[in-house]
């Protein structure tokens, strides 16, 4: 197959030759296709791929013919007779080819029958068909009987329905709208002076609602334009040396913006280099001069990244160039405007086409260049801004600045821009007398007085002032707001919560899961709202919420994301084996593999290493990507390693065999006790001895205060720290590859930046479940009227990893799942699954190297989440302020929360250059939140029982709707109409896709209760003597078995070489008698299908339930309390439900039926004896054992797993082979006296 590649323009593309940089050939490239049955056993994505190869084939193999499909169908036939058309000769090819030929037939037929060419029979015709239609009667009437059986009737395909409910709302511009009153019919209610009446609110005043603007596409040269200001606005540059902020250097003129915007306004996009090159030749640098100052500086945008500019204006531009005779000047603002509308809005082909000769004809352009230029122009993509077209009319003409400024613009709207002005500083004066005292200082510090300070500016402010304002500026003079300001109205009570909850539409968050997590969090708070505090208003002082940061990522990087976690999850197993290679080398002093610490260091010396910019040998490299090497690569690696990473500080060697030894420790270049960090990027390997000396120094300021120092390291050891330029090339050079660290080794101080973004993360985690919540726990004085709440403590997964291990959780954790590692002990006989710990004096779970891989301690078992929301929810203000580094600008308030927070210990060492003694008091943990905080965590964890949401809505009534003409007040209009009628949604897949026909076969018995039914099946390697016995034709069984036979395996046979061969001297396997090629065949099976209906040919289909269909298992007890179980079909479910009984026909007083997720208890001996005297409101932490979660079942077999299991340990080893359990722990069957529980969503057990 030959493929062309073509540009932007829709040309093929020209490749120049690389030496000579002439002109060459088009681009085309050669594929060779797989055959159909090679095709048969690729993935589906492959095949996929394939197909669209295949139909662009038989597409140009069709129109090569100039046939028609029919005709190439025919005489392909003719020529070979026993070619299959379906699936071989056709696979799939565009509608147009069928369309082209039923055009030709009709116009054909129209020659022989007259009527067909009668234009009053054919306007009778079209008004029966739209007899309310008018406007379509009036287009068709210029048609003719072939569009109007075509295009009109058989191949007519209604428009997409419009997706415009699923494009965000603008949070600044809307409508208001009144309703009017309907009687119960829905007829406009009159008062009796004949006017409509409209819905009224609590006040009896007309009721006003909002409806807000949709925000603008992408696309829009407003919002292209918009963009550019705004990213203008946000660009700094930095000197990459001392990483200094020289923005000011580069833009400090009206001039230098405009020069700018121009410069970005007539390009796509944009990289660092060209951006920075535009800017230094501003300055008048060139040459190699220029070439070299280039590399000094960098932006604050991601380095490698390419930044949208004017995408719009150029991809316009662009085509204009190609119309011919058009002045310089033609593409102005209102010009680009109106075709980007024509382009964006027209969506049919030929009303495009004549709104393309129609703008041409207005515009005194040549029709037929413009036309060709913009006829192939390529869709815009679907993606939108902020704001609506509306919001940003008004904030740009604020953005722009110099030649680009209106000053009558800003004179119109000068008076909304004062009045917004004087109204914010009123409310922001109120609110300082308002706020407490206890947040007065952090409200004044981070908005009211900045705000009040630049909105004082623009009071006495000249008109010519009123421009290049940065966004927030612009919308506060616009709208008196920030556009994250919206009306956020207080919850009064967990009935305003319910109705919230009520008026949520689906799918407006455009993610079912985001939507599903945010309304069964919601309803938990209702419910603790109720049960805890009556419903009553401000019962909450504060909420606390923990989400993942991923939540909020794009799909590209949370993709990125998963990478990420899976590459350090090989890293992390590799580790773990190379410390086992080192137990065997008596040369390595002190090595644990099961120690967490030692994993660390080790992680970072190799990191050090790979990343040093050394080169490294294929062999090497490869190992270093490998999970789990081989024993004889690990000891390669482990001596390649050795003598390879050397300390920042000193630049000596860390010899690998001392790496454990108290000689070295995990360096942290930004001390904790001045910003907390404790990423990967912010550790290094030092001697201890230096980072004794380095105590709360930053890396670079440590070097500048005490370089060139001689450091004794004990046992007549010494180094010496590097100075400054030592340091600075060292760093440089073995970091080059490693910028995180190399940017933090060569910091002095702590940036602002680092500090804002990091708070910036904790304020925008998850915005919108926020902002609901924000909405209960509000302070009603002023103070609080931001999207999130002050009363919203965010929490991540930062803050919950150190608070677990100050506060002795990880311990708890280890104690509570030992027992299950322990039993895994004695199931595989060995010691493999605890490992022995010294400082611990007590055994602790582990799991050996070759079941690391995707094994996590924590999500073992459901109980992490619990333990998760206890972390957060005793993580105080000050907690979060101090972990995540917002008190980092200022020591002495860093301090006093230490103070008040963590456990100070006394530290006593000598100074390394003075010998002299020196003692200190270091923060070591945070204290607890009380005495025997860890003690009551391990008891209530173990008390607690994990309860799962079920899912097991199988139909519901659907509400649908059609489009007719309704008449009303004598005039007849289209609207929408319910359907009367009953329809079922149903919310299960009914069956698998496989279809299968009901066959008799006389050889084959069937049992009661069983049918036999057959399924068409390709021919593959799979078939063995036994499944050709399950074919239904006896001779197709027979050429198969007898070709088998001759090939001797079915590799050889049933490969797609070999079936060819097969097909080719098919008669010498058929007794010398000809037969049609065998590609399928039809295979049986005995089963438990059921119909697809009871009438037509559905009668005669049978399929098989659905995986995860079986949702209802029925428990009968008869007299004897003898149990007997069934599964129930979810066709009998959803027939029963139809019919308004209960899923499950229940005859006695003990029936009852179990579901996926829900709990049972299982009583011992001793309660079963009187069940109902067993007290499920309390039961004691010992019998949480006893409750296990309903997992799958099918026929009169059920599966269960202990309620805490969230999986084994060991696939297939911990619980069975099936990773669920039939018996409990202790042996017994469950099914046999289980007690069916209900579990609330605040975890209140009953009996069901």
């Amino acid at each position: 197959m030959v493929t062309e590649e073509l540009d932007e323009n829709g040309e093929i593309k020209i490749v120049k030759d690389k030496r000579s940089d002439i002109s060459g050939k088009e681009k085309r490239r050669i594929t060779p296709l797989p055959t159909f049955e090679e095709i048969d056993l690729m993935s589906k994505k492959d095949q996929d791929k394939i197909y669209k190869k295949i139909k662009a084939k038989t597409e140009i193999t069709i129109s090569n013919t100039g046939k028609t499909v029919g005709t190439y169908i025919y005489e392909t036939l003719l020529n070979n007779p026993k070619q299959k058309i379906k699936g071989k000769l056709v696979r799939t090819i565009e509608r147009k080819f069928y369309k082209d030929e039923l055009r030709q037939i009709l116009e054909k037929q129209k020659e022989f029958h007259q009527e067909l060419q009668n234009d009053d029979l054919y306007n009778d015709c079209i008004r029966e068909l739209y007899r309310n239609n008018e406007a379509h009667q009036l287009t068709l009437s210029k048609k003719g009987f072939v569009h109007l059986l075509m295009d009109d009737l058989i191949f007519y395909q209604r428009p997409l329905r419009s997706q415009k409910s699923s494009v965000s709302n603008c949070t600044l511009e809307f409508r208001e709208y009144k309703k009017y009153k309907l009687d119960e019919k829905g007829n406009k209610i009159k008062d009796e002076n004949g006017k409509f009446l409209y819905e009224k609110d609590e006040n009896g005043k007309d009721k006003k609602y909002k409806d807000f603007l949709k925000v603008i596409p992408k696309s829009n040269p407003y919002y292209q334009e918009f963009r550019l200001w705004q990213w203008m606005y946000n660009l700094n540059i930095y000197r990459k040396d001392d990483e200094a902020n020289v923005t000011k250097d580069f833009l400090n003129s009206t001039e230098d913006f405009e020069n700018l915007f121009e410069f970005l306004n007539n390009r796509k996009e944009v990289e660092q280099k060209p951006l920075l090159k535009f800017l230094l030749e501003q300055k008048d640098f060139k040459g190699k001069l220029l070439t070299a100052e280039i590399e000094k500086y960098r932006w604050n945008y991601v380095e490698d990244k390419k930044y949208p500019c004017n995408e719009t204006k150029t991809m316009i531009s662009s085509r204009l160039d190609k119309v011919e005779n058009i002045s310089d000047n033609f593409l102005t603002r209102e010009v680009e405007q109106k075709i980007w509308h024509i382009i964006y809005s027209v969506n049919d082909k030929m009303e495009y086409e004549k709104a393309l000769k129609s703008f041409a004809g207005k515009n005194n352009l040549d029709e037929n260049s413009f036309f060709e230029a913009f006829k192939k122009f390529p869709p815009f993509k679907s993606e939108y801004g902020s704001f609506s077209e509306k919001a940003i009319k008004k904030l740009l003409p604020l953005m722009r600045l110099g030649k680009y400024w209106n000053e009558d613009e800003i004179v119109k709207h000068s008076d909304i821009y004062f009045k917004n002005i004087e109204n914010l500083l009123g409310d922001l004066s109120n609110r300082d007398k308002n706020i407490s005292e206890e947040d007065k200082e952090k409200w004044s510090k981070s908005i009211n007085l900045k705000l009040q300070e630049e909105l004082k500016d623009f009071q006495t402010a000249e008109i010519a002032l009123f421009q290049g304002l940065r966004l927030h500026i612009a919308q506060y003079l616009v709208y008196g707001k920030h556009s994250e300001g919206k009306d956020n109205k207080k919850f009064e009570s967990a009935d305003d919560l319910e109705e919230f909850l009520k008026d949520f539409k689906q799918h407006s968050l455009r993610n079912p899961i985001v939507e599903q997590v945010i309304t069964e969090t919601l309803r938990v708070v209702k419910d603790i709202w109720l049960k805890y505090g009556n419903g009553v208003k401000d019962f909450f002082d504060e909420i606390h919420i923990e989400l993942g940061k991923e939540m909020k990522l794009p799909a590209d990087d949370r993709k990125k994301l998963t990478n990420q976690i899976t590459e350090n999850e090989n890293t992390n197993l590799r580790i773990k084996a190379l410390l086992a290679e080192m137990m065997n080398d008596s040369s390595v002093e002190n090595v644990r593999p099961f120690s967490p610490m030692q994993q660390e260091i080790l992680k970072i010396y190799e990191d050090g290493v790979l990343n040093s910019g050394i080169e490294i040998e294929d062999e090497y490299l490869k190992i270093s990507k490998t999970a789990q090497p081989s024993s004889a690569d690990l000891k390669r690696y482990k001596l390649w390693l050795e003598q390879k990473y050397k300390s920042p500080y000193t630049g000596q060697i860390i010899p690998l065999n001392k790496l454990f030894t108290p000689e070295y420790e995990i360096e942290h270049i930004i001390p904790q006790s001045r910003y907390f960090d404790d990423s990967f990027s912010n550790k290094i390997i030092c001697e201890s001895a230096v980072n004794k000396l380095k105590d709360n120094f930053i890396g670079l300021e440590f070097i500048k205060k005490l370089g060139g120092t001689v450091v004794e390291c004990g046992n007549g050891k010494s180094v010496k720290v590097l100075k400054q330029d030592e340091y600075e090339d060292f760093v440089k050079k073995h970091y080059a590859n490693n910028r995180g660290k190399r940017n933090k080794l060569l910091l002095e101080d702590i940036p602002e930046k680092m500090i804002e973004r990091q708070m910036n993360d904790t304020r925008h985690i998850s915005k919108y479940i926020s902002g609901v919540l924000s909405n209960i726990v509000r302070v009603e004085d002023g103070s609080d009227e931001g999207v999130n709440s002050k009363n919203i403590v965010p929490g991540n997964g930062k803050i919950t990893t150190q608070l677990k291990q100050d506060w002795g959780l990880n311990d708890v954790w280890n104690d509570l799942i030992l027992p299950r590692f322990e039993r895994m002990n004695q199931l595989t006989n060995s010691t493999d699954f605890t490992a022995w710990n010294e400082n611990h004096q007590k055994f602790l779970p582990t799991v050996p190297i070759e079941f690391s891989k995707g094994f996590s301690k924590k999500r073992i078992d459901h109980r992490h989440h619990a333990l998760d929301a206890l972390v957060i929810a005793c993580a105080t203000k000050d907690h979060v302020n101090l972990l995540n580094n917002q008190s980092a600008k200022s020591d002495t308030k860093r301090y006093d929360l230490k103070k008040k927070l963590m456990k100070f210990e006394k530290v006593v060492y000598h100074h390394t250059q003075t010998g002299n003694k020196i003692e200190r008091e270091i923060p070591k943990q945070f204290l607890k939140p009380w005495e025997n905080f860890t003690v009551d965590a391990k008891h209530n964890l173990e008390s607690t029982i994990v309860s799962f949401k079920q899912n097991l809505r199988v139909i519901n009534k659907a509400t649908n709707y059609y489009e007719k003409y309704v008449e009303k007040d004598g005039t007849k209009n289209k609207g929408r109409v319910e359907q009367t009628r009953t329809n079922w949604a149903i919310r299960k897949p009914m069956h698998k896709d496989t279809v299968s026909g009901k066959v008799d076969l006389p050889w084959v018995k069937v049992p009661k209760g069983k049918i036999l039914t057959a399924t068409r099946k390709s021919l593959d390697t799979s078939f063995d003597l036994k499944s050709i016995g399950s074919i239904t034709d006896t001779g197709i069984q027979k050429i198969l078995r007898n070709y088998l036979e001759f090939k001797g395996s079915p590799e050889l046979a049933f490969s797609p070489e070999g079936i060819e061969d097969l097909n080719k001297n098919i008669e010498k396997y058929n007794d010398g008698k000809p037969h049609q090629p065998i590609s399928k065949v039809r295979v049986f099976e005995l089963g438990s299908k059921f119909q697809v209906g009871q009438t037509g040919n559905k009668k005669d289909k049978y399929v098989e339930a659905a995986k995860g269909t079986n949702l209802f298992f029925a428990v009968y007890e008869d007299k004897n309390n003898k149990r007997s179980y069934e599964t129930i079909p979810l066709n009998e479910v959803i027939e029963r439900q139809k019919q308004g009984l209960s899923v499950v026909d229940l005859k006695g007083t003990n029936d009852f039926y179990l579901c996926p997720n829900d709990l049972v208890y299982i009583p011992s001996d001793d309660e079963l004896e009187n069940i109902n005297n067993i007290d499920f409101k309390n039961i004691a932490k010992e019998k949480n054992e006893r409750i296990y979660k309903v997992v799958s079942f099918s026929g009169s077999q059920i599966f269960f797993v202990r309620q805490d299991i969230a999986t084994s340990i060991v696939n297939k080893a911990e619980l069975s082979t099936l990773n669920k359990m039939e018996r409990a722990m202790d042996g017994s069957m469950i099914k046999e006296n289980c007690v069916k529980l209900n579990v609330d969503r605040l975890g209140n057990i009953s009996k069901a």
